[in-house]
Parts: C-alpha cells; structure tokens; sequence
C-alpha cells in the first residue's frame, strides 16, 4: 500500500465549534460543542509559492489573536503536521503550509479554543492528503493531542459526546448523541482569562469512593437529561469531583455557580473555567438565569446554542 501524499497547491476551509467540557459531574468526558466558531483556511504550498526562510506562514484575527503564535509553534500548524506524520509523511515529505485563522472561540475561558483549533489543524491536514486519515484515525489523533476526549471530541464531531479510552494505551473513542432541542445553553463569560493548566494544578490526586459513586450516577443522569428529559438538568449537573476544588483560582465562577444553583438553574463550570455555563430546559428559563447574571459584575451573557454539526471541510482548491 503506497504512503498517502499532500497534495501541493490544495486548500481547504474548516469550520470548527468551540465546546464546553464536564457540564458538572462527567469530568474528562462529556463534551457539548457550542455555536462559537473558528474557520481555518490551509494551503500546502507547492516550493515555488513557500516563503522565503520559512515553512509555515500565518495570519490570525479575531479571538486571541494577540498572544496567537506564528511559525511552526503555531498549534493549528503543530497539529497539521501531527495528521500528516500519522498519515506516514516524515518532516522531509511536508510541504510549507500558508494558514489564515479566523477566530471566534473565546480564549482561556474554558470553552475549548485549544481543541477547536487542534481540531480544525488535524482535520485540515487530513483534507490535504490524496487519501485522508480514516474518521476513527482522525477522532484518536484529535484526542491524543489535547490529552482527553471531551472539548476535542464535540469540536470534532458536535452535538452531545461521550468519550473514553480502550485500555491505559488503546486509541481513543467517542460516540455522538443528540442533544434534546428544547436545551438552551446560557454561556456565562468573565473578563478574565485562566489557563487549564493551572485549574488542573488544584485537583486533587485521590478522591472518596462515595464522591466518585455520585459523579458516575449524576453523569449517567446527564446523558438522560440532555437528550431526552431537560426537566432533570439541575439534578443531573451535580459535582464533586472537581468545581469546589478548583474555586479558589476563580472565586467570581463560584459566586456565580452558587448563585444560580441556588435559583434553581442548572449551572456549571465550563471545561477548566472561569465561564459558568447554564443548561436550560427552555428560553424562558434561560431568561430568568440571564437575569440571576444580571445581578453579578463583570460578565457577559451569550445563547450560542448547540453546534449539531461539528467540524466541516470543504476543499477550495
């Protein structure tokens, strides 16, 4: 069988959902893709048209644009080269790629701006092979780089997902379910940024054995909840593995969360934070959460809904 080949002078276009990761108690898990988009465009420069000196070219605009690296430390970029090493291409076989990022996904704020754009990298340089990697092939590799199935998974793949790992150092796997239509996510966005590095930090390595038996339950109750009976949202988004820990890097998150919780509204921390997202069962009862964040300063109110699609590419030339 003969090595697939990037196809020189090809561009392609890949629009891609930002996520929230968690939603409460299904930690590292569950993953809900978001109506916030980012759109890459990647060419694979043929040796005439690659810039002098450099073998990756980048423009990005929009969300994060101003601490968004160029080169070949670029992340969109990283993760192109990671699809075509997987396709079997070594560093010498890669051509130089010019890529335009058009961003839209919030960055450091817990709604999956590193998956997205791992996402929309991978799925690029697959979309530029004469044989692209295998759905499966791309889901692992997606997830692989982001190091957990959740944010990379929806971004990949939208809707509602559920992800795992075969065995300590099996492929990564993911299944999509659809989300019941009448959820309304209320994104709760703070003017702060925090890194998921150091909300990890704070995470302790052992928890109680009656903690991780509630979480399993409220996780399973989730997957009920979000696609078939919204009415048990509040319910099913109880947390104990990882929202109390991890306050005290984001103290405003959980005034909030405790705020809305306590109205009732099934509020959670999005992925590492600091946004709090609410999952509704219906616009009215977003309204009123809306009007929970109203009374709290410093944030910002969205209803980006759900992303149903996830990653789309389309091949420009």
């Amino acid at each position: 069988m003969s090595t697939p080949r990037a196809v020189l002078g090809r561009r392609v276009r890949v629009v891609v959902p930002g996520s929230s990761a968690n939603l409460g108690p299904g930690f590292d898990a569950l993953g809900l893709a978001l109506g916030l988009t980012d759109e890459v465009e990647v060419e694979a420069l043929a040796p005439s048209q690659a810039p002098a000196g450099r073998t990756a070219e980048v423009s990005v605009s929009g969300q994060g644009a101003e601490s968004i690296g160029g080169g070949e430390g670029n992340l969109v970029v990283r993760s192109v080269r990671a699809a075509l090493h997987a396709a079997g291409l070594s560093a010498s076989e890669q051509p130089a790629l010019r890529v335009d990022s058009r961003n839209g996904v919030p960055h450091g704020r817990g709604v999956g701006s590193s998956a997205a754009a791992v996402v929309a990298g991978a799925a690029a340089g697959s979309a530029l092979l004469d044989e692209p990697l295998a759905p499966e092939a791309l889901l692992d590799l997606v997830c692989g780089l982001e190091g957990h199935p959740d944010n990379a998974a929806a971004s990949l793949l939208g809707g509602l997902t559920l992800g795992w790992r075969d065995g300590a150092h099996g492929p990564w796997r993911s299944v999509r379910v659809e989300p019941h239509p009448d959820v309304v996510p209320l994104l709760c966005l703070p003017d702060v940024e925090l890194s998921t590095a150091r909300a990890r930090a704070m995470l302790p390595l052992q928890v109680p054995h009656g903690d991780a038996a509630h979480s399993a339950g409220r996780a399973a109750l989730l997957v009920e909840a979000l696609t078939r009976s919204p009415h048990l949202l509040h319910a099913a988004t109880e947390d104990r593995l990882h929202q109390a820990q991890r306050a005290g890097a984001m103290p405003a998150s959980a005034a909030l969360l405790e705020a809305l919780r306590a109205a009732g509204h099934a509020a959670v921390v999005s992925g590492a934070g600091p946004s709090v997202l609410v999952l509704s069962p219906s616009a009215d009862h977003a309204a009123r959460a809306q009007d929970v964040v109203q009374q709290h300063t410093g944030w910002r109110t969205a209803r980006p809904g759900v992303a149903r699609a996830g990653a789309v590419v389309s091949v420009l030339g």
